[in-house]
């Protein structure tokens, strides 16, 4: 009945089919990378500056790089430092903001001045001294955990409000007079109320990581030999072909585009979700069957 229920929303939602369609594209190009030998970090194996054409479909650049082949393996990078700062961050938010939410008195107090610390933190110039002083060290990996570092205090406050409301609620009080510990209601009473927020926050942050990536890299504050879209685009840059008039757009011009498009892509995906697992859409989309089914 569920998925039946999705299947029709995915009818009525515009914004999740097209996210659909262009996180398609994204998933094609990663697995194209995925099944290619091709290696970016080989240079000059090709002609230099060459436009599109059939055997180079993204044309080739001042490095001898085939420009769509080196997009298939740089944006599964990018999406993996994505995914692990979400994935982190999102972690290390719902324990905290859970946690102390729950609890209450000086457990959040102690929780929140932290939280809110890292909230006014002023995130761009300190990742930018971060990727300075330690650039050569970086990989996707180090630098999916800094970002994941640095953006838990906005989702812990979220889900910190969301306990809030629920441990006031009826059945918080039944879980305790059943025996219920702390951490066994946490997981068993309030995470299938999270778990759409987390959801949709997690996409979020993947958004935010691949924006902060992005500028890093175009900066030159990341592994230049790592490909990226950030990275893409600083080598167009450090060639100067945005300079060079519409004679080398290529090089720098379909990173963007697909940069634009897997996050444009993972937005409607967001969107979408939240609105059908928003409660207020949910009673509209029953009320809605019932109309067609009593016309039916």
């Amino acid at each position: 009945m569920k998925l039946k229920s999705f299947i029709n929303f995915i009818k009525l939602d515009k914004n999740l089919l097209f996210a659909f369609i262009l996180l398609s594209i994204i998933f094609v190009m990663i697995l194209i990378g995925a099944f290619s030998s091709y290696d970016p970090s080989q240079y000059f194996l090709l002609p230099k500056d060459k436009p599109p054409t059939l055997t180079h479909l993204m044309g080739t650049t001042s490095l001898g790089q085939d420009t769509f082949l080196t997009l298939t393996k740089a944006l599964p990078t990018s999406l993996l430092i994505g995914l692990i700062s979400a994935f982190f961050s999102r972690i290390l938010a719902i324990f905290l903001g859970t946690f102390g939410g729950y609890r209450g008195g000086k457990t959040d107090g102690i929780i929140s001045v932290v939280a809110e610390s890292f909230i006014v933190i002023p995130r761009l110039p300190l990742l930018i001294l971060i990727s300075f002083t330690f650039r050569q060290q970086l990989n996707p990996l180090s630098m999916g955990f800094i970002l994941a570092i640095l953006d838990w205090g906005w989702p812990s406050k979220r889900y910190r409000a969301q306990m809030l409301s629920l441990r006031e609620r009826e059945f918080t009080q039944n879980a305790k007079f059943s025996g219920m510990g702390d951490i066994e209601i946490i997981i068993k009473e309030y995470m299938p109320f999270l778990i759409p927020y987390i959801i949709v926050d997690i996409i979020s942050g993947i958004i935010w990581a691949i924006g902060m990536e992005t500028t890093l890299s175009v900066l030159g504050l990341f592994d230049l030999e790592i490909p990226t879209i950030g990275t893409m685009i600083y080598w167009a840059n450090y060639y100067n072909a945005m300079y060079r008039g519409l004679w080398w757009w290529w090089w720098w011009v379909f990173p963007v585009i697909f940069l634009i498009i897997a996050i444009f892509g993972l937005y409607l995906l967001s969107v979408s979700l939240q609105n059908y697992l928003d409660p207020t859409t949910r009673i509209q989309r029953i009320k809605v069957s019932k109309k067609q089914a009593v016309k039916v």
